[in-house]
């Protein structure tokens, strides 16, 4: 009986292939831990890569799967989905979104066909709702074209998220931890209790540097320091690979928002405007991080705005 639902589910999802074009990306599904699994993006900036440059993932319980994130374009998704199919034929039942930025919600559509519900964060609203979000979706879609088009949109949460929660789906337990404004407008991660294994979204880049933006970014320090004191086995990052040493793959981004903060807070205080400040910058130990050269500057100038604003 299962290998015909199984194969019910191939035929459906062949049927469905050609509402979607082909990514010539290979996204591969990755066991972590017992039932936890992972989608390795690539490192590199935004459009790089098809959009495949986040990471998602999946844990497969008694009754149904949990997703995290969704990756950057709808064919991304599809082909995700493909992946969870070839480990279980079991229902789609909840799609966890650790924020709203293009490269981890874009996807969402094509799980929400597959009748998922969708929890995020609290700030989700205000960037669906922004000007921004509609901007970059249109720009995404000349600069992703085929993969992000004008049938790909914005999925709106059934849940929004504003507090730690800790449920269970079948045999498993899990614990969101809700952050708030931090990285983007909202924040959230997901800690897999019975696989000891924790997602991070975007609090947490290894292998690239960090992509700032309007980050509060002393409130991000301390959340990383709060995350420090979460004790599992695997860690998952927003963007890089997993890690079974934690406290390693985290200092990495923490080092990197403290490197930002102690060079440019000498510079507000002295009054030093900010390229005069850049170029004095010693970039070496970030100069050779995957997206530096798209990253670091924009980075630099939004922590000099943010400092400088701060500054009082």
């Amino acid at each position: 009986m299962k290998k015909i639902v199984a194969l019910a589910f191939l035929i459906a999802l062949t049927v469905q292939a050609t509402e979607y074009e082909e990514v010539t990306v290979n996204v591969a599904a990755k066991q972590i831990s017992g039932s936890a699994y992972y989608v390795p993006g690539l490192s590199g900036a935004a459009t790089e890569f098809e959009g495949f440059i986040s990471n998602s993932g999946f844990i497969v319980t008694s009754e149904g799967v949990v997703v995290f994130d969704a990756l950057g374009s709808p064919p991304l998704a599809y082909s995700m989905l493909k992946e969870i199919r070839k480990v279980t034929d079991k229902d789609i039942k909840l799609v966890i979104v650790s924020h709203y930025h293009a490269d981890h919600i874009y996807g969402l559509q094509v799980f929400k066909d597959e009748g998922a519900k969708i929890w995020a964060p609290k700030g989700a609203w205000e960037y669906i709702d922004s000007e921004t979000s509609e901007n970059l979706l249109d720009s995404r879609r000349e600069l992703l074209f085929p993969w992000v088009n004008d049938d790909t949109y914005l999925v709106e949460p059934d849940r929004v998220i504003d507090e730690d929660i800790e449920f269970s789906i079948g045999d498993h337990k899990f614990l969101i931890n809700y952050f708030g404004k931090v990285h983007s407008d909202g924040d959230m991660s997901l800690l897999d209790l019975t696989n000891e294994t924790f997602y991070s979204g975007d609090i947490i880049f290894e292998g690239r540097i960090p992509f700032v933006g309007d980050a509060d970014i002393l409130e991000w320090i301390r959340i990383i320091g709060k995350i420090r004191k979460i004790p599992v086995m695997y860690f998952i990052p927003g963007h890089g690979e997993v890690s079974d040493n934690p406290r390693y793959t985290i200092d990495s981004t923490y080092r990197y928002l403290n490197f930002l903060i102690d060079n440019f807070k000498v510079s507000i205080e002295d009054m030093i405007e900010f390229d005069v400040a850049y170029d004095a910058i010693d970039w070496s130990e970030f100069e050779n991080e995957n997206a530096f050269d798209e990253a670091n500057r924009k980075n630099a100038f939004a922590v000099y705005l943010y400092l400088e604003k701060n500054s009082d």
